[in-house]
């Protein structure tokens, strides 16, 4: 009987343990890693880079499969010809740089890739002034735009490092051209292994009835820390949280049922507050006659220097501003 009430102390000082130990944060560009190494096992899987593997993480594909790893060098239009190339031939390229950069061989994405429909895939990391540090040559903030504006182009934008890893299965089995956001800030994991997603599905993160934020990337997590700051206000309003991790082919049912069923919508992203999910959520609710109270919460100007959280703050992003602006609704 002793042995046995050891035994199972010891499988519950284990189990404590084990969770204590889990990441309680991670950066979607190791998600994206991971990922690459998990696909690799498939033979026609090809990653690329502009010299950046260690900062995009696609360095872990290269580790385990460095006959399948092409650096470019500093030549992000090379990167994108090269990889339409490769996919020209049944290949499926991963071709990582940081988002910014990844801007340079735009021509080269719009026409040898999207427009011959070429199963390539894009990441770009370092999305968003989450960059922090790098300041704002390095912050992407066009990318959902740019990459959305283009026929055949998916865009997706994962919550979280779990997320990444189900996006980049997800563009592996999709057949045509993909661009992928990830960052290097570490954000909060809100997903299991469980979690199953689907390329053009959001998903409701957390149920409410007075107004619905809808996000994507790290601003799904203040989105979250919103909500329950306005759940312990005095008047107690509730807020659905929404994760839209696909920017295209937005989930245009999702966001016309939070319009009906909620008071009020606000968009949240860490992106220029023209053209990114703020423009494709408007343009959801103007196409369907479906008015609402609406408001974007975006990046209205160029970043600059400085830690993710402060800039969050400076730049209006923060979870305060988002429970100011949803109060503010709520009202009108």
């Amino acid at each position: 009987m002793q042995e046995c009430v050891i035994t199972v102390l010891m499988l519950n000082f284990i189990w404590m343990n084990k969770m204590q130990d889990k990441p309680k944060s991670g950066a979607t560009r190791d998600g994206y890693g991971d990922a690459l190494v998990e696909i690799g096992k498939d033979e026609r899987v090809v990653v690329l880079d502009a010299d950046l593997s260690e900062s995009t993480r696609s360095k872990k594909f290269k580790e385990k499969y460095p006959e399948r790893f092409i650096n470019v060098g500093v030549a992000e239009q090379n990167l994108m010809g090269i990889s339409a190339g490769l996919a020209a031939t049944g290949k499926i390229p991963f071709a990582s740089t940081f988002a910014m950069f990844a801007m340079r061989g735009y021509e080269q994405i719009r026409n040898s890739i999207c427009y011959s429909e070429l199963n390539v895939k894009i990441c770009g990391s370092h999305g968003g002034l989450a960059t922090g540090e790098d300041g704002a040559t390095h912050q992407c903030l066009e990318d959902f735009s740019l990459m959305r504006t283009i026929p055949n182009m998916v865009v997706l934008s994962p919550a979280d490092v779990v997320e990444a890893k189900k996006c980049v299965h997800a563009a592996y089995e999709h057949k045509g051209p993909v661009y992928i956001r990830t960052t290097r800030a570490k954000t909060p994991i809100l997903f299991d292994e469980n979690y199953k997603f689907q390329i053009g599905k959001g998903v409701i993160i957390r149920e409410g009835k007075d107004i619905t934020l809808i996000a994507t990337g790290p601003m799904v997590s203040e989105c979250i820390k919103a909500a329950e700051i306005l759940a312990a206000d005095k008047k107690k309003v509730s807020a659905r949280v929404v994760n839209i991790s696909t920017i295209k082919p937005i989930d245009e049912k999702l966001i016309l049922k939070c319009a009906k069923e909620t008071k009020a919508i606000i968009s949240c992203e860490d992106h220029f507050i023209v053209g990114g999910l703020g423009s494709a959520v408007a343009e959801v609710l103007a196409e369907n006659k479906c008015p609402t109270t609406f408001e974007r919460i975006a990046v209205k100007s160029f970043g600059e220097s400085g830690k993710p959280e402060e800039l969050y703050e400076k730049y209006g992003l923060s979870a305060k501003h988002i429970v100011k602006a949803a109060k503010k609704l709520i009202k009108s």
